[in-house]
């Protein structure tokens, strides 16, 4: 039976039960196609034995009471993936649901991958099957078919089993602690505080001198506050290669600005322009130590088969421990290591330290080896 919630009281009822419980199992549906700010269109909950789903859309249904329950320290909050439900209720309500467990960081550290699907999970864990075909739907839209909700509930009622059976592998490793050190970026509200001063470092671009980086990231910043105020998508206000158009050649009067061929036709006449101009200007003025980029000196030179090398045993590593080698290391790291016995990555300090940074460290000064045994890669002591 699917319970969907529509009314205060029905709201009341459902957080009152969840309140009773260890843990409450959390998902949602939400639409972000033609909104810079994600539209929450549904929110699950579910304990074992009990399940709802919460119509946020409903006229007059006021979400305090989930806000509450996720301020409430004696429930753990259960989600997979938790980092963009958990934008929504931050930008939604200032809240982070706290404390906070999240089963697709808890898998990589049982050895299940770097993100470890949620299909996978559910099969593996709780012998389910997901039926995806409800998946790439509007949730926005009313009346949702029974499908569609069963689809929504189904996905909040595996989560409990797959909570369950991760909890118990942790607990039985001893692992928890490392679970705890990854979560802590996912309870931090500097991971969901928005910055438009910061928005030019998404951007992949192809290098440039110090001028193109200070107007790209004043140019980055005026879009993402003019999308944010309009609550459109970035490139609904200007797509990235303009901007990219913008940074190299730098107009500095609304003409010079309408001769590019990346701007729009008639956005030079447009209310926006001359902000965008003055965008460029403050990006023109920026002194060379307020350029990040500018400041940075060369990559380390690192000789490509030792990065080889560290990757192989990376590998090893993370598979002889059963942990997903993203936990650990990303290839930006494994370069910095090989360049620097200090460099500061995450992999040369704590429990990562233990299962790789210490052996990283071994294979680049010579005292082990990688070796082939049997088909399978391994590490060997070098004798001195």
């Amino acid at each position: 039976m699917i319970t969907v919630v529509t009314t205060n009281a029905e709201l009341a009822d459902a957080v009152a039960r969840f309140s009773q419980a260890p843990y409450v199992a959390i998902d949602t549906e939400f639409m972000r196609d033609t909104t810079y700010w994600p539209k929450l269109c549904l929110l699950q909950a579910a304990i074992p034995g009990f399940s709802v789903v919460v119509d946020p859309l409903a006229e007059g249904l006021d979400l305090t009471p989930i806000y509450t329950l996720f301020a409430n320290r004696d429930v753990i909050k259960v989600f997979h993936a938790a980092r963009q439900d958990v934008e929504i209720f931050f930008h939604q309500a200032n809240v982070i649901p706290n404390p906070l467990f999240d089963t697709q960081v808890a898998a990589m550290v049982c050895g299940f991958g770097d993100s470890a699907a949620y299909e996978t999970l559910v099969r593996e864990l709780a012998h389910a099957q997901i039926d995806k075909s409800s998946r790439f739907t509007d949730w926005s839209r009313r009346p949702l078919s029974d499908k569609q909700l069963l689809y929504a509930q189904s996905d909040v009622t595996h989560l409990c089993k797959v909570y369950e059976s991760l909890k118990k592998q942790l607990d039985k490793s001893g692992r928890s602690d490392w679970l705890e050190e990854e979560l802590d970026v996912l309870r931090s509200s500097e991971t969901y505080e928005l910055k438009p001063e910061e928005s030019w470092r998404r951007l992949k671009t192809r290098g440039g001198n110090r001028r193109f980086t200070a107007v790209l990231m004043e140019i980055a910043a005026w879009r993402e506050r003019l999308a944010q105020e309009r609550n459109v998508p970035r490139s609904r206000v200007i797509k990235d290669e303009a901007l990219f158009e913008i940074a190299a050649q730098a107009p500095q009067s609304l003409d010079e600005l309408d001769s590019l061929r990346g701007i729009p036709r008639g956005f030079a006449t447009s209310r926006a322009a001359q902000s965008l101009i003055d965008a460029v200007k403050a990006g023109i003025a920026l002194p060379a130590s307020a350029v990040p980029d500018a400041e940075r000196g060369p990559p380390p030179a690192v000789p490509p088969v030792l990065g080889d090398m560290m990757r192989v045993l990376l590998k090893i590593q993370c598979e002889a421990h059963g942990v997903a080698q993203k936990l650990i290391a990303s290839s930006s790291d494994l370069d910095q290591i090989a360049a620097d016995d200090k460099a500061d990555v995450p992999a040369l300090s704590g429990w990562r330290r233990d299962i790789f940074g210490n052996a990283a460290l071994e294979l680049k000064h010579g005292r082990i080896a990688l070796s082939i045994r049997d088909r399978k890669a391994i590490v060997v002591a070098v004798e001195s």
